[in-house]
Parts: C-alpha cells; structure tokens; sequence
C-alpha cells in the first residue's frame, strides 16, 4: 500500500524547481505520447511495405511441412531471407491468424526496444529519475529506425535487445550467456555478427565458440524439420551476397543504381575500409583497457562498416548504434562533435527529402544521405582518433592518449540522478559520464532508400 501511495505521489502535478526539473516534467510525457503513437497508430496501421508477410508465410508453410525458400527474386516485394535455424525459432508466429499475430509481434519488438532503451541507461549509470531517461526514449522513438522497424514490422528490436544483453555480459564476462545471446540473434539473422570480431580481441574464446555454436545446432535441429533447408544455401544464400539497386544504401548498392564504374565502387570502398582498420587498431592499442568506451565505440565501427562496404545495409540497421550513440555522455567520446551529428541526422532521421519542385536533387538527397551519413560517421572516428594519436605522439605522453582533463573525469552525474540502489551494477573500465547539462548530452537520432 505504501509503494503504491509513492507510485502515486510520482505523478502528482508538481512545479518544477530547476531547469533540469522543468526539462524533465516536459520531455516525460513527449516521450510517452510518442511511444504509444508510433506502437499503437503507426505500425498497426502499417505501410505499403510489409517485411512481416513473408516472415509469416515462410513459418506457416514451415508449420505444415512446405517449401519455405520459394520467393520470387526478381520481385522488389519484401523476400523471406531467415535461415533454417530462424525459421525454427520464428515459426511459433504461425500459430494464429496473420492480423493478430502481426499485432503480438509489433508488441514485442516495442517491449524488447523499451528493455533495451532500460538497460542502456544502465549501462552508462543512469537512472529512471535523470534526465537522460526521458531524452533518449524519446529520439529512439522519433527516429527512422524505430518507426519503420514497427511499422514495417521486422525483427531489429528484438536485435537491438540481443545486442544490449551481449555488451553487458560481455562486459561483465559472463560468456556462456553472452554467447548464447548473439548466437541466437546470429541464428536469425547475423546482423550483430561483426561483434564477435569484439570478444575475439578480449580474448574471450567461450563466447566465441558458444556463439558459433548456437546457429550450427539450431540449424542442425531445424534440418528434418524443413522441406528444403538446403534450398537456403544453395538459392537463397547466392541471392543474399548479391548487390541489388534498390532499398539499398550500401556502397555497392548506390553505386549499381547510379552507374559507377567497378573500379571507382571499390577504389571507395577499400579507401573506407583502410579507415576502419586504422581506427580498430588505435582503439585496440590504446583504449582496450577503458572497456565500456573500448566495447561501444568498436562495435558502432564494426557495425558501421559492415552495412556501408557489405553488399546490402538498409536505414533501419541504424538501430544497432544506439549504444554507440549513447557514449556521447562519455568524456573521451568520439562523437562530441557537430560532424558526427551530421551524419547522425542522416541515418536516423525520419524526415523525406524527396522535392516536387527539384525532384533530382531531392532523390539524390534522399537515396545517399544514408550512405554519406555511415560514411561520414567512419570518417569523425578516423579524424579523432588519429588526431589524438598524433597529438599525443608530439606531448610525449603515449600510451597515453588522452590528455588528463579528459582521462580522468570526476565520478559524478547528473544532480538529478538518482543514487544507484544497492547492488547496482558497475562496469569495469568504464569512465563515469561527465557533468554536463544533459540538454548538451543528446542529439536527437533521427531516415533513405530501405
């Protein structure tokens, strides 16, 4: 009864006695208004492009021992890419009728982002009471990535809750289970697959072996149960490293839809890929010791990497560096910076530039903002990062990249932080966030072509 009085008390309309108090009452319920439209008006509604149909067809015919790999590829419709260990974890869908299901689905994947936007506070030691709560639920939701993830209705929440739970046992060095986690969201689709690279370098080799061996046994278990598993390596695996023109903002994928030569699609490539390695040896070799900075910096890099110089990479895998985006509240932060911002604004806003009155520039605006905006994001880590190296090679103090202000920030938050409850996990390695206005900590993440 008495929690449930301080429950109620928390919601009594109260006036605001600091500027991060009136912050907060005012960003609260524009979060929460945003959250119940985009899960409850825009994705039930849906759209014109429905990734979840095929998803729903492929586990029915599963269900009732028919052909799974059957989409016609030369169609631009959504296609059924899982592989049979994901068709066996997906197939309980099926269970019901199509509305209703679709309609459980969107739920959970707003649950799991809702879990996730939880443990991402965590683990940069925020509370429900900071300010930061608030901020971030609300660019999550107002964010391309989000909206279409629930109003196409795909599986990338439930991947970004993977992700959250991998970095956090990871760095908690529960591998067993940290294994488990990515190797299930690998068994699915192997989006996260580039963090592996993460714990391979930690030398964390359980994690790694229990990873792989996850997808394997599930596959494995998924065979006779399948009428044409092998359909999927022999038909649908070829498909998947192909690069197709359209809702795609990968590299390859820009370059087959405006017609550039081969040699000047990899001369980009390759340029933008000896940036990555660079950066991951400069984050190997100095900064492997400050884990939490070390794990979400790598990772933005890695996943970064993956969807610009892959074959395929779509707007809405943005969604995977949210954690990346969160170490901005960390002081030696790659992304305090405007550039980063911009190319921040171009992955993950939701807005269209498509123009009636200049339709040329308005498409290409549209179709490359997404690729230049992952591009540009690689480019500010390479930039600082190597500013810092070369900065600190001049002062003499390597190792040591950092100069001091920076390396050794004061452990304190935000004085509307709630103090952590007893038993409260802490992170080793991590640098505590710094003291600034939150209203400086967040730019609000914000959509292309797919």
């Amino acid at each position: 009864m008495y929690r449930a009085v301080v429950f109620l008390r928390q919601l009594e309309p109260r006036t605001a006695r600091t500027t991060a108090d009136v912050i907060r009452f005012a960003l609260w319920p524009l979060a929460v208004m945003t959250v119940l439209n985009r899960v409850f008006i825009k994705a039930v509604n849906g759209f014109v492009t429905d990734d979840y149909k095929p998803v729903y067809q492929a586990s029915l015919d599963f269900l009732n021992g028919r052909a799974v790999y059957t989409a016609n590829f030369d169609s631009v419709d959504p296609h059924y890419l899982y592989p049979p260990s994901g068709t066996l974890l997906i197939a309980p869908i099926a269970a019901i009728d199509y509305e209703k299901s679709r309609w459980l689905f969107i739920l959970l994947n707003a649950v799991a982002i809702l879990i996730a936007w939880y443990l991402l506070l965590k683990l940069f030691n925020y509370t429900l009471r900071s300010i930061a709560a608030p901020a971030l639920l609300l660019a999550m939701f107002m964010s391309e990535t989000v909206i279409n993830t629930l109003v196409f209705t795909n599986v990338n929440g439930c991947l970004l809750l993977a992700e959250m739970l991998f970095l956090i046992l990871m760095l908690r060095r529960r591998d067993i289970w940290a294994g488990v986690i990515l190797g299930l969201s690998m068994a699915v689709k192997p989006t996260l697959a580039p963090l592996l690279l993460i714990a391979l370098v930690r030398k964390q080799w359980t994690l790694v072996v229990t990873a792989v061996a996850v997808p394997i046994v599930l596959t494995g278990v998924a065979w006779p149960l399948s009428k044409d598993p092998e359909a999927f390596f022999t038909r649908t695996g070829p498909y998947l490293f192909e690069t197709r023109d359209y809702f795609n903002s990968a590299i390859p994928g820009n370059a087959e839809y405006y017609g550039l030569p081969p040699w000047l699609t990899w001369g980009i490539r390759l340029s933008m890929a000896v940036l990555v390695l660079i950066s991951l040896w400069i984050l190997y070799r100095y900064y492997r010791d400050d884990e939490l900075f070390f794990v979400t910096t790598a990772a933005g890099v890695l996943l970064t990497a993956s969807w610009l110089l892959s074959s395929l990479g779509q707007m809405y895998y943005s969604m995977m560096l949210f954690p990346f985006l969160m170490s901005v509240v960390l002081r030696n932060s790659v992304l305090r910076n405007w550039p980063a911002w911009l190319a921040v604004f171009g992955f993950m806003s939701y807005d269209k530039w498509l123009s009636d009155r200049w339709p040329d520039i308005g498409r290409n605006l549209e179709y490359l903002r997404i690729t230049f905006g992952w591009g540009l994001l690689l480019i500010v880590v390479f930039c600082v990062l190597g500013d810092r190296y070369l900065a600190a090679r001049r002062a003499g103090r390597l190792p040591q990249l950092d100069p001091d202000w920076m390396a050794t920030a004061p452990d304190s938050r935000e004085t509307t932080d709630a103090p952590a409850a007893p038993g409260e996990p802490s992170h080793a390695g991590s640098r505590p966030a710094d003291t600034a206005p939150a209203t400086t900590r967040f730019a609000e993440p914000q959509s292309v072509r797919g």
